[in-house]
């Protein structure tokens, strides 16, 4: 992360102050008021910023990357860039909303750069033997392949069925964060659809629910 927003994290940062503004008190402020006083360079208001949505913003890295390692990196790249084009937010959206397609977009360029998609078997010979009893290995075992069947999508599906079945935004807010119709956020949520349900038939078995 760059010394800049290091700096902004820590609490502390070298530009000065444009002009004197009201207590800088965090829960007075909302998120756009937060982003326009880091504009004008209030120390600590992207830093609270980021405090209010990291959790949100980590989990969405993680659903659209296939690894922990690039989700961390595309979040590092996506927060830098937030920093530094917080100037253009245009309140259009919700910041919320804004910070959400900057780290999407993040996770699908370094998507594209690594050029590799990781492979994950569905086979007879790595799916959970059936169990006599609901427990909670059951219950990791079949989110274990829920997760592999979802991220086995193309990213553009599963960004978008992540959106909106996952994340409960609406398909006009999808299709505004990820830069495409809204047609084409429903076309792309049935067709990951229609794949998840192909992949995770076998869990309709009686044997594999118990």
């Amino acid at each position: 992360m760059s010394s800049e927003l290091n700096e902004e994290l820590r609490g502390g940062t070298s530009r000065p102050v444009a002009h004197r503004e009201r207590s800088f008190v965090p829960d007075e402020y909302s998120d756009i008021e937060l982003l326009q006083a880091h504009v004008r360079g209030q120390r600590h208001a992207f830093a609270e910023l980021l405090r209010r949505h990291n959790d949100h913003l980590w989990q969405t890295a993680l659903r659209t990357s296939y690894t922990r390692e690039d989700a961390a990196d595309s979040l590092q790249d996506a927060l830098l860039s937030a920093h530094r084009r917080a100037a253009s937010f245009r309140a259009e959206a919700e910041v919320r909303s804004w910070l959400h397609a900057i780290v999407v977009n993040a996770c699908l360029d370094r998507i594209r750069r690594n050029k590799t998609r990781r492979a994950f078997s569905l086979s007879p010979e790595t799916m959970p033997e059936p169990s006599d009893d609901r427990d909670e290995m059951a219950e990791l075992e079949t989110s274990m392949i829920i997760d592999h069947a979802l991220f086995s999508l193309p990213p553009d599906q599963r960004t978008a069925l992540v959106a909106i079945d996952l994340e409960g935004y609406s398909v006009s807010e999808a299709a505004a964060m990820l830069g495409v119709p809204e047609g084409t956020i429903k076309s792309r949520c049935a067709r990951a659809r229609q794949r998840l349900k192909e992949r995770l038939e076998f869990l309709r078995d009686p044997g594999n629910r118990r």
